[in-house]
């Protein structure tokens, strides 16, 4: 499987090993086979753009996902979707929310892949579900050491 990550931001150090490790861990544990996901780190400037060309809102945001092939779906070649993750965004919730910005890198790294396979956070319930699946997530990852 293809992992690409693009850091076009200078914010942080990524660790890319880490990425990935999570990104296959996740993978594994949600029973999904794909051929390539892509991961962009990327600034406040660069998520405003996106947010605003994907989703007509002027505002920052901490991580966007674009799904492009269906989790489950068979096709000769599997391209899972997109993420790009703002790392500003990551230092300011941090700051905030009392976490490391690692904490809050991993947590939109397992929130963007949620939205891959599917699960949303539009409705009251969709984000009940997705809040419920990322501290499972997490805590999986937690176990296994991989988020640290």
């Amino acid at each position: 499987m293809n992992i690409s990550i693009f850091n076009n931001q200078s914010s942080i150090k990524i660790d890319e090993k880490k990425v990935k490790k999570i990104i296959f861990a996740f993978l594994k544990k949600e029973k999904i086979k794909t051929d390539e996901i892509s991961i962009y780190f990327v600034d406040i400037q660069a998520i405003k753009k996106l947010h605003i060309r994907f989703f007509n809102d002027s505002s920052s945001t901490d991580c966007i996902s674009l799904p492009i092939d269906e989790p489950h779906q068979k096709s000769c070649y599997h391209f899972l979707g997109e993420i790009f993750i703002c790392t500003d965004v990551a230092i300011k919730n941090a700051k905030k929310f009392k976490t490391s910005i690692g904490e809050e890198i991993i947590l939109y790294l397992v929130h963007s892949l949620l939205h891959l396979i599917g699960y949303d956070d539009i409705k009251e319930k969709d984000i009940q579900i997705i809040r419920k699946k990322e501290k499972e997530i997490l805590t999986f990852l937690k176990k296994k050491n991989i988020n640290q």
